[in-house]
């Protein structure tokens, strides 16, 4: 009988474990690679049917809680209701995707996706625009959100992507050449009801998870509390400020890997709507 010495067996065994790690991580990447490309795949059949034009008529225009231009006619609001909405056909997305709320376009990134809505927050979290299993997932609103109405707080969601899809660029606020461009400090977001444009006045990376995606408020005051924290937070003085009358738009994503639950978070306030 041929006898084994004890570290042959550790040595093997560790041998196997090293080439089944390898073997893992290797189906990983490979499925990780599959998907991004499938996606991209979906990204650039959107961009060729989606019709996204600018809004510029100003007989339907609708200013949200402006301040008083005579009191503060230097205000930058001023300025950011002159530029144009957009206007996506979000009808015709919803022939392909019937989960389908609005398109949301943010300033000095590469985010210009339809947002879908499912009856939970993890649905997209891997599924394509077109419901295939994906690890990328797609651009989601918060399921307690009402896409028609808008909440005090509406809340999107997108994976950071490190080829730079869905969210992959979100991180792009926290840059200098990002946020010393104030013509990037403007969201569009448009719905079937309405096309809307909200002004920036918050970015930062936080680990407090439940706090900065509340949609109901218990009074105009505990709103105001939240909103107070949500300027406290910022990296950035935007000098905007807000009130119990403005609604926010709040879009988050991962901050490096998601399981250290750090977000990136950018929060604007509606300024402009077409109806």
């Amino acid at each position: 009988m041929v006898k084994i010495s004890k570290n042959k067996i550790i040595y093997n065994a560790i041998i196997a474990l090293c080439v089944g790690v390898i073997l893992y991580n290797s189906y990983i990447l490979l499925s990780w690679y599959i998907d991004k490309n499938k996606n991209q795949e979906e990204i650039k059949e959107i961009a060729e049917i989606t019709k996204v034009q600018e809004v510029e008529d100003t007989e339907n225009i609708i200013l949200i809680n402006p301040p008083d231009e005579k009191v503060e006619s230097n205000n930058d609001y001023w300025n950011y209701i002159k530029m144009p909405l957009i206007d996506a056909n979000v009808q015709e997305l919803k022939t392909i995707n019937s989960d389908t709320v609005g398109f949301v376009s943010v300033r000095g990134t590469n985010i210009n996706y339809p947002v879908v809505q499912a009856s939970d927050n993890n649905y997209y979290l891997t599924r394509s625009f077109k419901k295939a299993k994906n690890r990328a997932g797609w651009i989601f609103m918060d399921y307690r959100n009402n896409s028609s109405s808008l909440n005090k707080n509406t809340i999107i969601y997108g994976h950071n992507m490190i080829d730079g899809t869905m969210f992959g660029t979100l991180k792009n606020i926290l840059k200098s050449d990002w946020i010393t461009n104030k013509d990037n400090y403007i969201i569009n977001l448009s719905t079937e009801n309405q096309n809307t444009m909200w002004q920036v006045f918050s970015v930062y990376v936080t680990t407090e998870l439940e706090y900065y995606i509340k949609t109901e408020f218990e009074s105009s005051e505990k709103y105001e509390e939240w909103l107070r924290e949500m300027l406290r937070r910022s990296e950035y003085n935007f000098n905007a400020t807000v009130n119990a009358n403005d609604k926010v738009l709040t879009l988050s994503t991962c901050y490096g890997a998601s399981s250290d639950n750090k977000r990136v978070v950018m929060q604007a306030k509606l300024i402009k709507s077409d109806s």
